[in-house]
């Protein structure tokens, strides 16, 4: 319904935009990940262990400089919201949307307490990545978890080949599905 009553102007170019513009956030983070994981075979430093007493400021924390830290700080966000996103939209959890003018005090707490989840896993979750190497105002690598390079490894191979597989997916059905529209019609 919001499609139909949108204005040609965001039909035309705001809606394919913002699809570009997820397409390019998502194949960025699978990019980053999987160069995370070359250097995780290549290199243990690469681990996402706690920093050893550098200060702020004085050593940079991407090697891109300030458009690095930048797109860092994006990936975050958007990592962020796709989490949020994606934890409304699983089967298991829509039940917990909250609704306008009618949620009960219980489901309110259950939202409360899912996103101070998610919030707080985020930082290790960026982290294990390899997506940014700052701790984030907390030693999260203290973590004996994180020292261990197969769970790290696996997590990262899980993210890239999963999160690549989605974007296949949905790419390739949407083309599809316009391909089909556009030859059925005319056949």
């Amino acid at each position: 319904e919001l499609r139909h009553r949108a204005s040609p102007w965001q039909r035309n170019l705001g809606y394919p935009l913002a699809m570009l513009g997820l397409l390019a956030l998502t194949g960025i983070s699978v990019l980053i990940v999987c160069f995370h994981v070359l250097e995780l075979l290549l290199d243990d430093a690469a681990m996402p262990r706690g920093m050893q007493d550098t200060s702020l400021g004085q050593a940079s924390f991407s090697i891109f400089g300030s458009f690095g830290a930048a797109l860092q700080v994006v990936l975050i966000f958007y990592l962020m919201v796709s989490s949020v996103v994606g934890f409304y939209s699983s089967p298991l959890f829509t039940r917990l949307l909250p609704e306008r003018q009618d949620t009960p005090l219980t489901k309110i707490i259950g939202n409360c307490v899912s996103l101070l989840v998610l919030s707080s896993a985020l930082p290790v979750f960026s982290r294990t990545l390899g997506i940014t190497r700052f701790d984030l105002l907390g030693d999260f690598g203290r973590f004996n978890w994180l020292g261990n390079f197969y769970i790290v490894f696996l997590y990262n191979m899980g993210f890239a080949g999963l999160t690549t597989l989605c974007l296949v997916k949905k790419v390739s059905w949407a083309v599809q599905a316009e391909l089909i529209r556009a030859f059925g019609e005319d056949g």
